[in-house]
């Protein structure tokens, strides 16, 4: 796929006055404080991996509603005090996986917490987690527009509660030191990321790799590639919805979310990116409020930096938590 967004110059630039509800900071105010309602109940329970180097905890907290979430704890086996943690968010339709599959972080010498996204996890790595939260409404198939006629119902309102409380959650361990908590996820792990960097408190560093859920608008017209094409497909059907779908996206579209962010930040975007085009990726990125860098390639897809961008993660990371 040749360069098919702005020129480079033009991104770099490219801040669109998106539409912000006015009662926006009152309704996530309001969500985290339902959930925050809910004692977390985090359990970490040990688990065999078959890695001798890191021990692995099977995590159940309570997320959004007080609904069950799992993850996994990775953390170094030989460890000297409380660790630093870097939680990892995982990308669309992905679950945790197994228990061995994602260890980069405590390899690197970190306490590591994977979150399962609840209701995936048959699409690219093993879920465990139900939606619990879903009300039925009529959907397009996928997570795109669960419940999107209003707020309130909509997926990713449960989905970023349940990444901020997993900050939580992982900061009731007595191996991690809670006020070293780093966010990193690739896609909407990225997107989960800035959502929950501008929500959560005291985040010291944050990593959105090529994030998705931004600029709704520019999005859902300009690719017609899943995810964003649920959208457009439900409003090919659903014609007189248009107004209220793209009122109730605006709570979760990560550029406005991530105005309230104060954490460092280390972006990641691909030019040739079809999935998360690059304008969007920029929007999010001109729009978060915190310190930031973004590391650009230029001949890359959804695919981003991937071991490339590791490195360049884990030397920006070992900065902000050490």
């Amino acid at each position: 796929m040749p360069h098919f967004d702005m020129p480079l110059d033009r991104l770099r630039e490219y801040r669109p006055d998106l539409q912000v509800p006015h009662d926006f900071d009152e309704f996530w105010s309001e969500t985290l404080r339902e959930a925050r309602a809910y004692d977390l109940g985090a359990v970490f329970e040990p688990v065999d991996s078959g890695l001798a180097v890191i021990e692995t905890f099977d995590v159940r907290y309570a997320g959004f509603g007080g609904q069950e979430i799992r993850g996994w704890l990775h953390l170094p086996a030989n460890r000297p005090g409380p660790l630093p943690a870097v939680v990892e968010y995982i990308g669309y339709g992905g679950g945790r996986g197994l228990p061995h599959e994602r260890v980069l972080y405590a390899a690197a010498g970190y306490a590591h917490f994977v979150m399962d996204t609840r209701g995936q996890g048959s699409g690219g790595g093993v879920g465990d987690t139900p939606d619990a939260g879903a009300n039925g409404d009529p959907q397009h198939p996928g997570f795109m527009t669960r419940g999107v006629l209003d707020p309130r119902e909509y997926y990713y309102r449960r989905v970023f509660t349940d990444g901020v409380r997993a900050v939580d959650a992982v900061r009731a361990h007595p191996a991690v030191d809670a006020t070293r908590v780093a966010l990193t996820g690739g896609s909407q792990g990225g997107a989960i990321t800035i959502a929950v960097a501008g929500l959560a408190d005291d985040v010291v560093a944050a990593a959105p790799d090529v994030p998705f859920l931004s600029d709704f608008p520019r999005a859902t017209t300009l690719v017609d590639t899943n995810p964003y094409a649920e959208v457009a497909r439900y409003l090919k059907v659903h014609r007189d919805h248009v107004d209220r779908v793209y009122r109730t996206l605006s709570y979760f579209d990560v550029s406005n979310l991530g105005r309230g962010a104060t954490a460092p930040a280390l972006f990641s975007v691909a030019l040739m990116d079809e999935i998360t085009p690059p304008s969007t990726v920029f929007s999010a990125y001109n729009h978060y409020a915190g310190s930031k860098e973004i590391e650009v390639y230029p001949f890359n897809g959804h695919e981003g930096g991937q071991a490339f961008h590791d490195v360049a993660k884990l030397r920006w990371l070992a900065k902000h938590l050490r």
